[in-house]
């Protein structure tokens, strides 16, 4: 059978960096395949030259036979090739029809793509109304937008980057039947992920790339998730681990905190308490969408609520901003990395220089000190491993998870001694994750109180000492995360509370 898309020794190198060197491989049509590496293997460079947003420096590629060197994504989605990004790109104020026929080269009228998108979302099984406005849709809503303005186009080949790092597992299940079905009718897909089960459920193949290099292929429902992962980093993992440490002192007590919604599409935060003790972990899960920001940004001074009290190692600090709060040792790491937690042009040395100024004596005299911030950013480079070729680089240079290690490195290595971080491990490889959480569960033995706000259920009951749920910016009663079934914590997420979750 002639491969529908065939890759032949595409390299293409950046000043300091080779990002492929070589790379080839072959995906037959209706094949689900898997394309996995750590941060920085080169995945992102990879399905950017696909897509036609970059252009190899050697290297041929092929379509069904015929050459393809698409010189612009128009170029490549004209030959059948649609791509479902990480980040969507949509805007919030207009609706879905308006979002998907700004992504269109000649859209139809409006009535008529209205009724295209009816028809493509009831045979894929993606139910989505096109007079909804993308703002008050949920973050798996909007994942169908992007997926349904592919379809179509009637792609031969649909790229997934990192597709369910912000699904419930109930949209999970649902975008696997979605796929499923574009295979069975011969519609091929190229698939990013570190949920390596998921690759093992859904995946016919997979090619493993390591720093830039095919060093391995599987059969994935043949492999197991820690012998690709093992593959994808070149050495055996280790399974994060804490040393058993009583709670101590109460640092951080939330009372009836509540917070208007900062937006027409946020979430107002109500009556939220917790209670949180040194050398405590406090996880807190939910579906996208239920007040994560609010919180993190109530917690951290961003946010200022007019209810409730917020007390942090004995003082009251509802009413400090974020840098008195950090001056006290109350850090945070929020979910979006780049614009947030990192400003894209500056570079790690100015980001580092940004959060770390005070509690790492980053200034002398008034005047801001810039090699003791340049070592200090190196010093995060190396204890996370962040792919880069130095501080002075700007951090919309680094990948996603790179940049997600960066940003955490940097709060942890200023020992805080409360910490709340929302998504943690967003888009990084088993490897990095491993290293993150195993760096949260150090500082916890330290001492510290962490709070760690994610939708991977599975991290946070491996690293959690209690589990509370956000439901529509309601927060449940904790519980201990030993012996919590997978039904109680969907009563949790659900909304309920007490004795309802108790009984089960």
């Amino acid at each position: 059978m002639t491969p529908l898309l065939s890759l032949d020794g595409l390299t293409k190198a950046y000043p300091g960096v080779v990002a492929n060197d070589s790379v080839s491989l072959m995906i037959a049509p209706g094949e689900v395949h898997a394309l996995l590496g750590e941060n920085g293997a080169g995945k992102s460079t990879l399905v950017k030259m696909i897509y036609g947003l970059v252009k190899p420096d050697k290297g041929q590629m092929s379509m069904n036979g015929a050459p393809f060197a698409p010189p612009e994504p128009r170029a490549a989605r004209a030959a059948g090739v649609g791509m479902v990004f990480q980040h969507f790109s949509l805007f919030d104020a207009l609706t879905v029809a308006e979002n998907i026929a700004l992504g269109m080269e000649n859209a139809p009228k409006m009535n008529a793509l209205s009724e295209q998108i009816r028809k493509v979302s009831d045979a894929y099984g993606l139910p989505l109304a096109p007079d909804r406005i993308v703002g008050d849709l949920s973050a798996g809503e909007r994942q169908r937008v992007e997926i349904i303005r592919c379809l179509l186009q009637e792609p031969k080949l649909l790229i997934m980057d990192e597709p369910t790092s912000v699904l419930t597992p109930q949209e999970v299940d649902i975008l696997f039947q979605t796929l499923r079905k574009l295979s069975a009718e011969g519609t091929s897909i190229l698939y990013i992920s570190h949920k390596l089960e998921e690759i093992r459920t859904l995946c016919d193949a997979a090619t493993i790339l390591r720093l830039g290099k095919v060093v391995g292929e599987c059969v994935p429902r043949e492999t197991s998730a820690r012998d690709m992962a093992e593959m994808m980093v070149g050495k055996v993992l280790a399974t994060p681990s804490r040393s058993g440490v009583a709670p101590g002192d109460v640092l951080l007590e939330v009372r009836a905190l509540s917070l208007p919604s900062p937006s027409a599409f946020g979430m107002p935060l109500r009556e939220i308490s917790i209670n949180l003790r040194q050398g405590e972990i406090l996880g807190i899960g939910g579906v996208a969408g239920n007040g994560q920001d609010e919180l993190l940004a109530a917690l951290s001074g961003e946010m200022l609520a007019p209810r409730g009290t917020v007390v942090a190692k004995g003082q009251d600090i509802g009413s400090l901003g974020p840098i008195a709060r950090r001056k006290l040792g109350l850090l945070a790491a929020p979910e979006e990395r780049l614009g947030h937690a990192a400003a894209p042009d500056m570079s790690l040395t100015e980001n580092a220089m940004l959060t770390a100024m005070d509690r790492e004596g980053l200034q002398r005299g008034g005047f801001l000190h810039w090699p003791s911030a340049r070592k200090f950013a190196e010093r995060v480079i190396e204890a996370f491993d962040v792919r880069t070729p130095g501080p002075w680089n700007a951090a919309r240079s680094l990948s996603g998870g790179n940049l997600q290690k960066f940003v955490i490195g940097r709060e942890v290595l200023q020992r805080p001694d409360i910490l709340v971080v929302n998504q943690p491990t967003w888009g990084v490889d088993a490897s990095a994750a491993a290293a993150i959480r195993q760096a949260l569960l150090d500082l916890a033995t330290g001492g510290a109180a962490v709070v760690v706000i994610s939708q991977d259920l599975d991290e946070l009951m491996e690293i959690s000492d209690r589990f509370a749920a956000l439901n529509e910016g309601r927060l449940s009663d904790p519980l201990p995360t030993e012996g919590l079934s997978v039904e109680q914590i969907g009563l949790m997420m659900g909304g309920a509370h007490g004795m309802e979750v108790a009984h089960v």
